[in-house]
């Protein structure tokens, strides 16, 4: 099988972005990733993924990567009659642009393929259509299924399943209740994941990219206002827009290369996509299948990985991904984290890009900021952010919601590129 690599990456800053439209995220975000990648134009590239979630609500149904690039073809930007395929898939949507970028690589079919993942969930003064956005995360045509699941979850973890009775939205309220089922059956606590919440709070005021630039302490994160108990405003990932893109190529395009674009790329060791299901509450999840699957596919270990960056919707999230990607036992992710092992310096550092707290998660562009992220850090140009000695790098992206799974979940393992 040949070899793939990221040979360049690009990401706009996150935050809510009224002025900026989707074809204009597209063109600042597109842009930086050629010039990353050392190239003038795209005339190289042969095919294209484009990730979008919430364009239907702003009237584009259909055909949102062509609209989007039809002012890039026009200026000579994106080479004329290349196929660019649509992609959604909730908060995985730009993971799974990812995989179809690898695919084509690996299986020969092109030497050079675009992911792109671009959103837009703040809608000034029109919060509904905001929720339109997100609704499709869930399935709409049997609700009565997950509704009984919830019920069900919500005895079984102390925490009754009244959705929005909080003020937060319903998807909020089923984070909410998996971390009061884990604080009921492994001992977690709110200071667990408000000691997350500061350290992606601190991790984002370091990046330039990110919504949110400011630190937030343990004891601010626990006393801000509810959203669903025990999740705070500061625990919980915020609405707003933004894009992000990799380039995928062969081993033998990168070879043909300037040895600056060759010393710069980033070796896709793994890349595996997985599917949820309505799953026994004490069982394990599909990030945990994705990851014991990537790892055999890089011949790798949990052991191995020096940094990740996984989908903290909220910051219990970083607590629980802990465990399903092998990093600590199961039920003991709160510890590991309050110790510090996910800290910058710790043993394992998570989400040195602020997570999607303080990064931000505009869902169709999430999980391509990840890998924007971490081919960042394996480059060694994070700058204070920046995890020393980082060579492979491991990224978690879910999106939707099937229970207590997401809908799909996407894995991916990194490495610097040794020449």
């Amino acid at each position: 099988m040949p070899d793939a690599y990221i040979v360049g990456v690009g990401c706009t800053i996150f935050g809510k972005r009224p002025g900026s439209d989707f074809k204009a995220l597209t063109r600042e975000v597109y842009l930086e990733l050629l010039s990353d990648a050392g190239l003038s134009d795209g005339a190289q590239i042969e095919q294209g993924w484009f990730g979008n979630c919430g364009m239907g609500t702003w009237g584009q149904r259909n055909i949102r990567g062509q609209v989007c690039f039809t002012p890039l073809v026009r200026d000579g930007l994106f080479p004329e009659r290349v196929g660019m395929i649509n992609v959604e898939g909730g908060c995985a949507t730009a993971s799974m642009a990812f995989q179809g970028a690898l695919r084509d690589v690996l299986s020969g079919h092109t030497q050079l393929s675009l992911a792109i993942g671009v959103e837009k969930t703040f809608v000034p003064n029109d919060p509904a259509r905001t929720l339109e956005i997100f609704e499709g995360g869930i399935d709409q045509c049997d609700p009565e299924e997950w509704q009984a699941y919830y019920r069900h979850a919500g005895e079984a973890a102390g925490k009754p399943f009244d959705p929005g009775a909080e003020g937060g939205t319903l998807f909020m309220d089923t984070y909410a209740m998996q971390a009061a089922y884990h604080m009921k059956h492994h001992g977690s606590t709110r200071e667990q994941i408000a000691f997350a919440a500061s350290k992606n709070h601190a991790m984002g005021a370091l990046n330039p990219k990110a919504q949110y630039r400011f630190e937030v302490t343990a004891e601010q994160a626990l006393a801000d206002r509810m959203i669903s108990w025990p999740l705070t405003r500061s625990m919980c990932s915020p609405i707003g827009d933004g894009a992000a893109a990799a380039l995928v190529c062969s081993g033998e395009w990168l070879r043909q290369q300037p040895a600056a674009v060759q010393e710069r790329a980033i070796k896709i060791r793994s890349s595996v996509l997985t599917g949820g299901k309505y799953r026994a509450l004490d069982e394990v999840s599909l990030a945990h299948v994705a990851a014991n699957k990537a790892y055999k596919a890089a011949g790798l270990t949990p052991a191995d990985m020096d940094i990740a960056e996984v989908h903290d919707a909220t910051s219990f999230c970083e607590i629980y991904q802990a465990e399903m990607l092998g990093f600590c036992p199961i039920g003991q992710g709160g510890n590991y984290v309050a110790s510090g092992a996910t800290a910058l310096g710790g043993e394992r550092p998570i989400n040195l890009s602020g997570g999607l707290v303080s990064k931000g998660h505009p869902v169709g562009a999430t999980g391509l900021s990840m890998i924007y992220e971490l081919a960042t850090q394996l480059r060694g140009e994070a700058g204070a952010r920046q995890a020393p000695n980082a060579d492979i790098a491991i990224a978690e992206n879910g999106g939707g919601v099937i229970g207590f799974d997401e809908a799909a979940c996407a894995i991916t393992i990194l490495q610097r590129n040794h020449r």
